[in-house]
């Protein structure tokens, strides 16, 4: 017997906030509706192992969970497309996991399941085939000396402020001396073309003090130089998600409604992102726990997994997004060992029936994989906007049951990405 979806209905997309139907269907018969009393969106800290998976509303609105909320901590430590809100997360890992457990996510991206699970006191493993995300990653979960980090990203910040926002004359007035480097990265033609001198020279300075310095950190300060790239590059002011070529001159900015001109400098990027790492870092400090965090750089495909007790995870979309190239930045700056060519449902290999099929296999060969590694009854969470229905084939190669799916809207909220799409959780059981 098929398992039951469960779909909140919606007015002119808002939540009455006085009773929601919940329609329940199956593949077989779509009509059969039932209702269920439902006062507000659920509220992530009240959910329990006993609360039933069809009375979970998981159609927040702004006012339900504000920016701030949604990006709070660490998770806008760095920008990443395709990542989930940490409130999603919190609420199947509160029904799910329990304190000393273990999850797995297979698919880590940015880390968000790692940080939620430690925040509630659950042990964590993830997976990633981009060198970019186990480094942001790395960098999230952290065990940190809070004085020594902030002296760590003030006296890198210092230094290249010295060296590079610091004119001759008026070093020759205070008697500072500069300090001498020897920056490589100038020649790079990838950097050349989206970078403007001054700002390149800026980023390479800093990433010279990060690999002559004595610092512990360093995971963290390059994360705050990519970071930064991202802002410096010579691109439009809207369009820092998927520039498609270097902007040189002046363009109507939409985000600002009138003309600007592409940045050239990178120094002001550093200098703010230090500052508000250092505030998300303290903040997540103040609530982590000692509950472990394993990271690895693999194929997801080819891992052996060590034990755990189920998996949240979102996999890459099929013909969607290009993982490697978001950061393409950050791999050129940073040296990251590129390996786009295993990426599983990469935008550049589209989204034919040829691909479909392809991504099918290779993500029911990472879940029969990894359910090797855990034991009967745990659950298998994934969450997928699964426009092409490639789901309910997933789930028949790895052979689960399947609990539920949620239905849910997504709102983005910002940006020229701003609207509504769907997103499925789908609740799969190892039998």
């Amino acid at each position: 017997m098929k398992s039951p979806i469960f779909m909140v209905s919606r007015s002119n997309n808002t939540i009455t906030g006085r009773e929601v139907d919940y329609m329940i269907a199956n593949e077989e018969e779509q009509a059969e509706v039932r209702s269920a009393r439902v006062l507000l969106p659920t509220i992530p800290g009240q959910v329990t192992p006993d609360t039933p998976l069809e009375s979970l509303n998981l159609n927040w609105r702004e006012r339900d969970l504000p920016e701030k909320e949604r990006t709070k901590h660490v998770h806008r430590l760095h920008p990443y497309l395709g990542k989930f809100i940490p409130q999603l997360t919190e609420v199947f890992l509160r029904k799910y996991f329990g304190r000393g457990q273990t999850v797995l996510d297979p698919f880590v991206g940015s880390g968000t399941t790692l940080v939620q699970a430690n925040e509630l006191g659950i042990n964590s493993i993830g997976y990633d085939i981009s060198a970019f995300n186990v480094l942001l990653c790395r960098a999230k979960t952290a065990h940190y000396d809070i004085s020594e980090m902030q002296r760590e990203v003030l006296d890198i910040l210092a230094r290249v402020k010295a060296a590079t926002q610091i004119s001759s004359s008026q070093r020759s007035l205070t008697g500072e001396v500069i300090e001498t480097l020897s920056i490589s990265g100038m020649d790079n033609e990838y950097l050349q073309q989206w970078f403007a001198p001054r700002a390149l020279s800026e980023l390479l300075t800093y990433r010279s003090f990060i690999e002559t310095g004595d610092y512990q950190y360093t995971d963290l300060l390059k994360v705050i130089l990519s970071r930064a790239a991202r802002s410096a590059r010579l691109t439009t002011h809207f369009d820092l998600d998927f520039p498609k070529r270097p902007v040189t001159e002046p363009y109507w900015c939409y985000k600002h409604s009138r003309i600007c001109s592409p940045t050239e400098e990178a120094f002001k990027f550093l200098n703010r992102y230090s500052k508000d790492t250092i505030k998300r870092v303290k903040q997540f400090q103040e609530i982590r726990t000692d509950a472990s965090v394993q990271l690895f750089h693999e194929d997801s495909r080819k891992a052996t997994y060590p034990e755990n007790n189920g998996i949240f995870t979102s996999p890459p979309y099929v013909g969607l997004i290009d993982y490697h190239e978001q950061h393409a930045y950050a791999y050129h700056l940073l040296g990251l060992q590129d390996m786009r060519e295993s990426e599983i449902g990469a935008a550049s290999n589209g989204s034919s029936m040829k691909a479909q099929e392809r991504y099918k296999k290779d993500i029911a060969e990472v879940f029969c994989r990894a359910s090797e590694f855990m034991p009967a009854g745990s659950r298998i969470i994934v969450v997928a906007n699964d426009r092409a229905n490639l789901y309910g084939d997933v789930a028949d190669m790895v052979g689960v049951e399947v609990e539920g799916i949620i239905n849910r809207c997504v709102n983005r909220r910002t940006g020229r990405r701003s609207g509504e799409f769907y997103e499925s959780i789908f609740v799969w059981r190892k039998c």
